[in-house]
């Protein structure tokens, strides 16, 4: 059975396992925060807090003067898997001063989700002294007293009544083409309607035209030739 196998082998030996925490802590104590898959951050915290217990341990020991001068030993131990000078020197002059007073905890687990492509569970670690002061960090300036004196009534709060909207008229449109017609029809009338002089020449034209049309009863008809050559009109003898 299996027994005693704390902790996640990550599908790697032990020196790949060791070797990805070392480069992991390193990112994490130059960044202040890591963005890395689930079970990957939930292996680093106790990795990276105890690298950070033994640079406050060496603060302390510094500060005390229990060690006189620097603490080689500490430095060392933590050496072993901070390569970059840089960070280490942040580690122990800039992290372990801030956390001095902090007995453990100095790391927080945030869960993003799930990540796009393989659905692997991924989480957000930092430092919580290095966190946003939304999330719960508590700020060392100084409150100011208040001032004494009486105390202001505070307003009453009225609700105010919302605005009736009156509906909107709608205005029939009124239609007035007829009248204009019967106006125009009317001038037109009296445009076209014939002055007094204008009717008696029209009425003299028309008598005479009428007059040119009809034959005249008392006209003598044509003399109608007789037969043989001869005229047609009687002796007066006989």
């Amino acid at each position: 059975m299996r027994h005693g196998y704390a902790g996640r082998k990550l599908k790697r030996t032990a020196s790949h396992k060791r070797a990805l925490m070392a480069n992991m802590a390193t990112s994490l104590f130059e960044h202040k925060r890591l963005v890395t898959t689930l079970a990957k951050a939930k292996e680093l915290r106790p990795f990276a807090e105890q690298l950070i217990t033994r640079a406050r341990n060496a603060h302390r020991s510094e500060k005390t003067g229990a060690i006189a001068g620097v603490d080689v030993h500490n430095r060392r131990m933590v050496g072993r898997f901070i390569k970059n000078k840089g960070v280490l020197q942040e580690l122990f002059d800039t992290i372990a001063p801030l956390v001095a007073e902090r007995d453990g905890g100095y790391t927080r687990i945030t869960k993003l989700g799930l990540r796009r492509g393989d659905a692997s569970e991924t989480a957000m670690i930092e430092l919580v002294d290095w966190s946003n002061p939304q999330d719960g960090r508590s700020s060392s300036t100084r409150r100011r007293p208040a001032a004494k004196g009486p105390a202001k009534p505070k307003p009453s709060f009225t609700p105010k009544a919302a605005p009736v909207v009156a509906a909107p008229v709608v205005e029939e449109a009124v239609e007035e083409p007829v009248a204009e017609q019967v106006e125009i029809t009317a001038e037109q009338a009296i445009e076209e309607t014939p002055t007094v002089a204008e009717a008696e020449a029209a009425g003299e034209e028309t008598a005479m035209s009428a007059e040119a049309d009809v034959p005249a009863a008392d006209a003598p008809a044509p003399d109608a030739p007789a037969e043989g050559g001869e005229s047609a009109e009687t002796p007066a003898d006989a």
